[in-house]
């Protein structure tokens, strides 16, 4: 038997983490879920140097762009230029409905982009996803 899903929610805003833990309570499968308030928190954690030491290596993360000290974009390049990182998985969800934003993003081979706005009351999407995500692939 495989282990569920982790996710790293890398997030600022305190609304967003409560509304993201009541749609992951709510499925089926309870991933794990591990919480960094901004983008130097989240490349920590990834390192394995954060609070709960070296997260599973079936992770994928939750990446908001706008956060104060290390923002989205940055931990992207940070994640990338990174040899142990590189692979990370990571769906940006951000409120960022720009073009450019989404092309930097995808630029630094990110594997969905969400805007929260467009989520909204149908988080349970993003729940499916991550659902359907965990049923179809296997990590090393």
């Amino acid at each position: 038997m495989k282990n569920p899903l982790s996710i790293l929610l890398i997030e600022d805003d305190d609304v967003a983490i409560e509304a993201t833990k009541r749609c992951l309570d709510k499925c089926s499968t309870k991933f794990p879920l591990y919480v960094a308030t901004n983008g130097l928190e989240g490349l920590k954690a990834l390192r394995g140097e954060g609070p709960h030491g070296p997260l599973p290596r079936n992770l994928v993360v939750l990446l908001d762009l706008n956060m104060p000290v290390m923002n989205g974009f940055e931990l992207l390049e940070a994640v990338r230029a990174e040899e142990s990182l590189r692979s990370t998985v990571i769906y940006v969800l951000t409120t960022s409905d720009s073009d450019s934003d989404r092309s930097r993003a995808y630029h630094n081979i990110i594997a969905g982009y969400m805007v929260k706005s467009a989520l909204g009351p149908q988080l349970a999407n993003l729940t499916r996803l991550l659902e359907n995500y965990d049923a179809s692939i296997s990590f090393p």
